[in-house]
């Protein structure tokens, strides 16, 4: 029983919430540019691992050997406010 209100209740949260997300990933797309989710192998449940995926908030932005830039430098300012307001998980 308690699976089945678990489902239900997710259900209708992904209705609901479904323009407001739409909305996020379009102002990725404008501002950051493709792709727009941020995937990342993690352990999970028992160690066993899964993968999360998160609105990507991050520039790609690397210097000349190849290596990524600081953090500070590739988080923009739309990046920050999605941190900010938990919209980005």
């Amino acid at each position: 029983m308690k699976r089945l209100l678990d489902i239900l209740v997710a259900g209708i949260a992904i209705v609901l919430l479904s323009p407001a997300m739409i909305v996020v990933m379009m102002l990725i797309n404008k501002k950051l540019g493709s792709p727009i989710f941020f995937q990342q192998v993690r352990p999970g449940l028992g160690g066993k691992p899964f993968k999360m995926v998160k609105f990507r908030t991050m520039l790609d932005a690397v210097d000349s050997q190849g290596n990524p830039l600081p953090d500070e430098v590739r988080l923009t300012d739309f990046g920050k406010f999605l941190r900010s307001t938990s919209l980005d998980e």
